[in-house]
This record gives C-alpha cells, structure tokens and sequence, in this order.
C-alpha cells in the first residue's frame, strides 16, 4: 500500500526524542556484537512480511547494514533495540555478529514514542496497524489511555461540527442594510459588542451568558472545559499535522470505524494478506464459520473484490429463493382456502371426498412435525 508522508517524515512537527537526519544528534555509528541487543518488551509492529524481509536479508548479505541499527542502554552490557528490528531479524537470519549501532539515552516514553512514530511512517503499513499505531501516539500525546482517544475523538468531531453548523448559519442569515440594527439571538439590537453562544449537543459547553445589562457573565467551569477542548483539539491536530498521513478529520470517519470489523477480518489485515476493501465485504458473513472459510479462500485464490461481492452475492441467493417459495406456498394456501369457502364444490359429493382426503394428509403433515 502506497501512501504519501512528508518529504522528511522524521523532521516532522512530532516532538520525537531527537532528530535522526541531524547532524548535531545523529551520532557517529559503532559496532556492537549482535548478541548485546535484545528486543524491548512492547513493540508498535507485529507483523513481518517474509518475503520483504527475505529480500532485505538478501540485501544485506550482499551490501551489509547501511544504517545502523537505534538502541539505547540498559543496565550491563545490553542494549534495548528501538528502532531498525527487520534488520536485526536480518542480522540474526545471517549469523552476524556485529552490527553497526547508534547509541541514545532514552527513557521508557521516548523509546516507545520513537519506535512508534517510525513504524507509522513505513511504506508497507497495512490500515489497521496504523490506526491502531496513531491510537497509541494520542494516547501518549494526551496523557490518556488508548480506550480513551476513540471517544475524545468523536467528541472534537460533533463540536467541530456543530461549530461548523453556527458559523453557516450565521454567515446565511439576512444581512441588515443601512442603519438598520442588527440583533442578537434574543431579538435584542446590538450596539457595541458581538454576543457569540456556542454549544454541544451535550449541552456542557457554554461559553459566555448574557445578563439584562449587556455585561458577560462567565462560568468558570465551562472555559476551563473549553480550554481543555482547545488543548485536546490542538494535540491532536498537531500529531496528525507531524505525520503528514492524513487530517484527524478523515482518521474518524474513514479508520476508526475499521476496528469494528470482526477480530479473523482484523488479523488477516494485520498480516498484510488482504486489502481493506475486500475485507469489509467479507465482514458481511456473519457466521463466523463460514466467514473464516470464505475468508481463507479468498486470500488463498487471491480473488478481486468483485470475485468477493459475487459469490458473496451467491451465498446469499439460495436462502432469498427458499423464503420466496416458503412465503409463495402460504400465499396460495390461503388464496385456495378463500376460494374454497365460496366454492359450491361442497355440494358435490365426489369433490367433497377429496377435500376429505387432502384435510386428512394435511392433519398428518402437521401431527409429524
């Protein structure tokens, strides 16, 4: 997956721990015997593509390391790897045993800060990885936990929203000409100030009352909610800004909702092997079953996603037909039983006869089941 990242991704406008393209913190790179390095214990990327890493093994084999790998020191002699882990699998798969490093003085927060923001600007990152990878940042940004950022975002969404609403309605109300007054929400002329109400849906948001006299009455508590508002919305744009990947607006509307998919849906993701297109069309199985078959077939035969929404369509096609049938017979059974209460056919005893022994099969049908 092809995506567009800043010219200097690392030279973002993120606060990282220090700038890797610099000169005055790039550092001269040593060597380290590999099996000084070991892997920290939460890592932003889970996933490795063999194939890619068998070609960068490759690489290496022929042209060794060309940037060092970033670590920073641990009690002893260890280091713990916070950045370049495909090379040092690559590493690894080839038996080396020293690699070129650059060493930094990092703590826990900075460390994870780094390796996360490094994972998110990868060429190869499927969706669910970076969503769940942009999470984690916010959550480190804004001093919450990652169960917190999903709503917080919706929230600057409706407020945003609802501020958008008040600005156009404001914008396409009657413009007053002369020296007609203009009046306020209340109906009352303005002379001297402009009176602005803004509120959410949830109603705790009020930015200023006016009394009989003109003068604004403030509540503390909702300009200090205001602010954490504005500091909250300028976090977050500020991290997406950094990134260069996309507006906060559109990670809301278009990747959040991608964590609803069924957890199968979400791991074949994860691992690259299907397109986000093609998963939220197998999403719509519901067994879980069959989805997971259908899903192994489907990455298997490598079908295109109108191959998916097809036989996806076929699925379905059966069990329409069979409700069809099921609902026509209950129509024309009680068509033909209408008709057969008006019918003069009971005065004919021969007829009679055989309604009695179709009565009497039909008892026995039900009397089975």
């Amino acid at each position: 997956m092809r995506r567009t990242k800043a010219s200097q991704p690392l030279k973002s406008k993120i606060d990282v721990p220090w700038d890797t393209t610099g000169v005055a913190n790039a550092g001269s790179p040593q060597s380290m015997p590999l099996d000084q390095i070991v892997l920290p214990a939460t890592q932003p990327r889970r996933y490795f593509d063999s194939e890619a890493l068998k070609q960068l093994t490759e690489s290496i084999k022929q042209h060794g390391i060309l940037q060092p790998i970033l670590v920073r020191p641990l009690d002893g002699e260890k280091h713990e790897l916070v950045a370049g882990e495909r090379r040092y699998r690559a590493a690894q798969e080839l038996g080396l045993k020293v690699v070129p490093v650059v060493i930094r003085e990092l703590d826990d927060n900075a460390a994870f800060q780094f390796a996360l923001i490094e994972n998110l600007l990868r060429e190869d990152l499927n969706p669910v990885e970076e969503t769940e990878g942009i999470l984690q940042l916010l959550a480190l940004k804004l001093g919450r936990s990652i169960e917190e950022i999903p709503p917080l975002l919706y929230r600057l969404q409706r407020l945003q929203n609802k501020a958008s609403t008040v600005t156009h309605n404001v914008m396409g109300a009657h413009e007053s000409e002369g020296d007609e007054p203009t009046h306020n929400v209340m109906g009352e002329v303005e002379t001297e100030s402009n009176n602005n109400v803004v509120s959410d849906d949830k109603g705790d948001i009020d930015l200023s009352t006016h009394n009989v006299m003109g003068e604004t009455e403030t509540d503390d508590s909702a300009l200090n909610h205001e602010t954490a508002v504005n500091q909250d919305l300028k976090i977050v744009e500020g991290v997406f800004d950094g990134l260069g990947l996309m507006t906060w607006e559109s990670f809301v509307k278009n990747r959040l909702p991608l964590l609803n998919l069924p957890e199968d849906i979400l791991d074949a993701l994860r691992e690259g092997s299907l397109e986000y297109t093609k998963a939220k069309a197998i999403a719509q199985i519901q067994k879980l079953d069959e989805r997971i078959a259908f899903l192994e077939q489907a990455i298997a035969n490598n079908w295109s996603l109108s191959e998916i929404r097809q036989r996806i369509s076929e699925k379905k096609t059966p069990t329409s037909n069979s409700q069809a049938e099921s609902n026509n017979y209950k129509e024309r059974f009680t068509a033909a039983t209408t008709k057969l209460r008006k019918s003069r056919i009971w005065s004919d005893p021969k007829k009679r006869k055989q309604i009695e022994k179709l009565l009497a099969q039909l008892e026995t049908l039900t009397n089975v089941e």
